[in-house]
């Protein structure tokens, strides 16, 4: 890809899978649609197969279909990153070399976790470090002790941040005392945040923006928060933070995948239903996400 953003910065949507409704199989075309109204709004790119995205459910030739779909409608200059942790060091390289072939400008890494109990500080930087070295694109280091129960130390970024091929890390933990660590432990990398309630409190941190769920479905206000922020209008940027938290806390933290699909259904995106064991919105969930995004 020419004109990729050096360094990773800006907006993010960790967008979500789409099924078709009758056959749970993924609908490429829907993916597409939702690529490109996205990157319309001015997100500087996407994350295909993220935790968002129902990673964890979905087979590897899937995750290798969503970035080969995504490929073909990114704009230059937006970036295509792709999560692709695994459990074993083995698959993770496989997963982050096959989206590599499919066009992914980055992959996005999780710690391993099945294996918590047995996993230590080493072996984290063991696992990262050999998938780095065999990734043929950058890698983004992802904490999310929501459902990896996993925490990563800002010990293991300092050790990997010598990596020539490891460019930043995305940090879910919704600790914004994690997040200004992880922005001093690693000075040269990109940080960016997976929470939106804590966009601008990273972006006062110096951190480089947010990969974010409600950006899947509000992406503009996400968008327009980090303009005004750069552009020095803090009363501006904190009256959109306002707007943006709840819909985090709301949608994305509360309901997961599905409050986000609901989310984007309401928007006139597709959403669509969540994949089983997953459970869809009740009628009354979804009639209070719908009147959050309408701003009611």
């Amino acid at each position: 890809m020419t004109g990729r953003p050096a360094p990773l910065k800006g907006i993010f949507p960790p967008i979500t899978t789409p099924f078709d409704p009758a056959t749970g199989d993924f609908a490429p075309a829907k993916l597409r649609h939702n690529v490109e109204r996205l990157l319309a709004a001015g997100v500087q790119g996407v994350v295909v197969s993220g935790s968002t995205g129902e990673a964890a459910l979905l087979a590897a030739d899937e995750q290798r279909r969503l970035v080969a779909v995504a490929r073909e409608v990114m704009t230059d200059g937006a970036w295509l990153i792709a999560g692709t942790g695994g459990e074993s060091t083995r698959e993770t390289i496989a997963l982050s070399r096959a989206a590599a072939a499919e066009g992914a400008d980055a992959v996005l890494l999780r710690p391993p976790a099945y294996y918590s109990a047995a996993t230590s500080q080493a072996t984290l930087v063991t696992h990262f470090r050999a998938v780095a070295d065999a990734s043929p694109v950058p890698v983004l280091i992802y904490n999310i002790p929501k459902y990896t129960h996993l925490s990563l130390a800002p010990a293991i970024l300092e050790q990997l941040a010598g990596h020539e091929r490891i460019i930043g890390v995305k940090d879910s933990s919704g600790d914004p005392k994690n997040v200004a660590a992880y922005r001093e432990a690693v000075p040269r990398w990109s940080v960016v945040v997976g929470g939106a309630s804590l966009l601008l409190s990273a972006l006062e941190l110096g951190c480089q923006g947010g990969v974010i769920g409600v950006a899947c479905f509000a992406p503009d206000l996400c968008v327009q928060l980090v303009r005004e922020f750069e552009q020095g209008h803090r009363e501006a940027a904190g009256a959109l933070q306002e707007r943006i938290t709840p819909l985090d806390k709301e949608i994305v933290g509360k309901l997961g995948p599905a409050g986000v699909k609901g989310a984007m259904d309401a928007v006139g995106l597709y959403g669509g239903p969540v994949r089983a064991p997953l459970a869809p919105l009740s009628d009354k969930d979804r009639e209070r996400v719908s009147a959050l995004v309408r701003g009611d």
